[in-house]
């Protein structure tokens, strides 16, 4: 609330809250982006910075903090719609990583796999943990994030067409595990995308496009589940802006709905194209954001 005081008059400005700065449209759009990019090799992070800083929403430009809490609560709604899909992998894989620990040792192939997906979800992990701030600092730049999504969009593209098709989910070996599990960290970087990098990962290792995929967004959970529960917890602390609710619980739904349309998408779509048509749109979203700045319609930097 401001005020100014002149000698008999006191004018009273209104200062706007958070909610009356989010709207449930934009919630929802941004929960639809969120729910798609995150399972599509296009960079969630980068869209979820992009799509704010194109149409100009002032409430992601001025509220960095309540920013950084919606976006745990996409997180969390995109989560669920994953898990949801892959609930049966997941009750598979709990199992026989629980059996592994009890016998302490590891037989069947499910057994490995789970350790493996462990182990993926390391470097993610730690370098989230130990890198955020210097990410929200210094990699969250909309021209940086154009040249990520370029670069990356590429390498896909390369490596894809280049790569053999001659192992399947149950081949993974704990090189390939590790290897695709530093291309997770690297993927912390807004632009870069994080199935994206992994399934390159996984096709330099000349695993077929279905193992890549399947394994990507299943080592993807814990490190999405994991985030989302640390940062969830202090949300639930510390209680949303007064306003914010509505936003939020739409935001969460759309961002649930479409992260599970999305890994139903990228499985089927896989088993019979490549991943050309995501490196051709990542080049061409980068080229527009390019094209906005030299424009000067929006500026180089968020």
């Amino acid at each position: 609330m401001g005020n100014h005081t002149w000698p008999g008059l006191v004018i009273v400005r209104a200062e706007p809250t958070p909610g009356a700065l989010l709207s449930v449209v934009q919630a929802i759009i941004l929960g639809i982006v969120q729910g798609l990019t995150e399972f599509l090799p296009v960079s969630s992070s980068g869209h979820l910075i992009l799509v704010p800083w194109l149409f100009h929403w002032t409430f992601f430009l001025e509220h960095p903090d309540l920013n950084k809490t919606f976006d745990v609560a996409l997180h969390i709604g995109t989560f669920v719609g994953a898990a949801t899909y892959f609930r049966a992998d997941i009750a598979r894989y709990l199992g026989a990583f629980f059996r592994s620990v009890r016998r302490r040792t590891v037989l069947a192939v499910d057994e490995r796999l789970a350790w493996y997906l462990i182990v993926a979800s390391i470097p993610g992990a730690l370098a989230g943990a130990v890198g955020e701030s210097f990410i929200e600092k210094h990699l969250g730049q909309p021209w940086l994030i154009a040249v990520m999504l370029a670069l990356f969009g590429v390498v896909l593209l390369v490596v894809d067409h280049r790569a053999k098709q001659q192992r399947h989910i149950e081949q993974i070996t704990i090189g390939d595990a590790v290897l695709m599990g530093i291309a997770q960290a690297v993927a912390l970087s807004p632009g870069v995308s994080r199935a994206g990098v992994t399934i390159t990962a996984g096709r330099a290792r000349a695993l077929t496009r279905d193992a890549t995929v399947r394994f990507s967004f299943l080592m993807s959970l814990p490190i999405i589940g994991g985030a989302g529960l640390y940062k969830g917890l202090k949300l639930a602390k510390d209680g949303l802006p007064p306003g914010t609710a509505a936003p939020f619980v739409w935001g969460m739904i759309a961002s649930a709905v479409t992260g599970f349309a999305a890994v139903w998408f990228v499985l089927r779509f896989i088993r019979r194209h490549s991943f050309d048509a995501f490196a051709v749109y990542r080049v061409l979203a980068a080229l527009t954001v390019f094209g906005v700045i030299l424009s000067g319609l929006r500026p180089a930097r968020g």
